[in-house]
C-alpha cells in the first residue's frame, strides 16, 4: 500500500512531535519538514530522515507531498495552511486555525473550492475518555446533561507569544463543549484579563449557555504553579470526570463509584492517523474546517464579552 507523502511547516516543540508520529505511523511517509529557522529545520529534518525546508513556497512545490500540518505561531497558521490549500495540499492546521474569523472563512471556501481535507488541531477529541462522556450524554446514561466544567490551567508556556489564553488554551474547551453537548451555544459571557502577562490576557473565565438552559463552564489561566487539564461533566443521575494527563475516568452516582479502565493512548498519533486515514480513504474528518471556524468564533465573542462586561449573543 503507498503511503501518504506529507510534510511538517513549523518545528518548533509541536510541529517536531507532528515530524515524529508522521515518522513513526505506517501509513505515512515524512516527506519533509520547513521552518524560518535553518538550523532548527536542519535538525528536525536529520533526526526523522526528510528534507529540510527554510521557505514553504518552494517545499510545496515537492509534487511527493500530499499532505500537510501547519504548526506555525498562531499568527502564521492561516498565511501557510491557505498557501498549502492553493497547491493542492490537504492540510491539518493547528488551533486556533487563524488570527480572525475572516481569515479561517478563507480557509475553508478554498478547501472546499479545491476538493481537499482542512481538519483543526483538536486533539482533546481524540482521548478515549472523552469519546465516552460523549457518547454517555447523547445516551443519557447519566440522566440529561445540566452542565459541564473544564479547568485548563498552568504556568507561562515560553512557546507561546502572539495570542492570549483564550484563542490559545480555551478553545480546546470551547470546542470540547460543542463536541459533547452536540449543539451550539447561545451566548457566552467571559471575564478575562492580564495579570502578569501585559501583551495578552492571560486568565479567562467564560460560561457558554445553551437554549434548552444548561451551560459550561470554562477557566483557563498561564497563572497556575502547576498543570491541571480536567473536565466534569454533570448529568441528572451521574457525574462523570476526566484527568486529560493521566487520561483517567471516574462514573460517580448514588449507588456506585466507578473508574472505567482504557489503554493510555497519545492523542496525537490517533489524530494524525485519522487525518491520513481520511484523505486515502476519502472519508470525512471528525473535526472539520467548520468546527474551528465556530470555535474562533465563540472564542472572538468571549473576548468582545469580556472588553464590554456583558453577555454576547451568538448567532446560529
Amino acid at each position: 500500500m503507498k503511503k501518504l507523502g506529507v510534510a511538517v511547516i513549523g518545528t518548533g516543540f509541536w510541529g517536531k512531535n507532528h515530524a515524529r508520529i508522521y515518522q513513526e505511523l505506517e501509513s505515512t511517509e515524512l516527506i519533509a519538514v520547513c521552518d524560518a529557522n535553518a538550523e532548527r529545520a536542519k535538525s528536525v529534518a536529520n533526526q526523522f530522515s526528510a528534507k529540510a525546508y527554510t521557505s514553504s513556497t518552494r517545499m510545496l512545490k515537492n509534487t511527493e507531498i500530499e499532505a500537510v500540518s501547519v504548526c506555525t505561531w498562531s499568527t502564521m497558521l492561516a498565511k501557510e495552511a491557505l498557501k498549502a490549500l492553493k497547491a493542492g495540499k490537504h492540510v491539518l492546521v493547528e488551533k486556533p486555525m487563524a488570527t480572525n474569523t475572516r481569515q479561517a472563512e478563507k480557509l475553508l471556501e478554498t478547501a472546499d473550492k479545491n476538493g481537499l481535507h482542512l481538519t483543526v488541531g483538536f486533539l482533546m477529541r481524540f482521548i478515549p475518555g472523552l469519546q465516552q462522556i460523549r457518547e454517555a450524554v447523547a445516551s443519557k446514561k447519566i440522566g440529561e446533561l445540566v452542565c459541564a466544567t473544564a479547568k485548563r490551567v498552568s504556568q507561562w508556556p515560553e512557546r507561546i507569544g502572539d495570542v492570549g489564553v483564550v484563542k490559545d488554551t480555551a478553545i480546546h474547551d470551547i470546542d470540547i463543549m460543542r463536541y459533547i453537548s452536540g449543539e451550539e451555544p447561545c451566548s457566552v459571557y467571559a471575564k478575562a484579563g492580564s495579570m502578569r502577562h501585559r501583551k495578552f490576557e492571560d486568565y479567562a473565565q467564560i460560561m457558554l449557555t445553551f437554549e434548552d438552559g444548561k451551560s459550561a463552564f470554562i477557566e483557563s489561566n498561564w497563572l497556575t504553579p502547576y498543570k491541571t487539564r480536567t473536565l466534569t461533566v454533570t448529568g441528572s443521575d451521574a457525574i462523570m470526570r476526566l484527568d486529560y494527563i493521566t487520561q483517567e475516568l471516574w462514573v460517580e452516582s448514588a449507588e456506585k463509584n466507578l473508574q472505567p479502565r482504557y489503554p493510555f493512548q497519545e492523542p496525537l498519533k490517533l489524530e494524525l492517523q485519522h487525518f491520513a486515514d481520511c484523505i486515502t480513504k476519502k472519508e470525512k474528518p471528525v473535526i472539520t474546517g467548520a468546527d474551528g471556524l465556530r470555535a474562533l468564533k465563540i472564542a472572538e465573542a468571549a473576548l468582545q464579552s469580556s472588553a464590554k462586561n456583558r453577555a454576547v449573543k451568538l448567532k446560529p
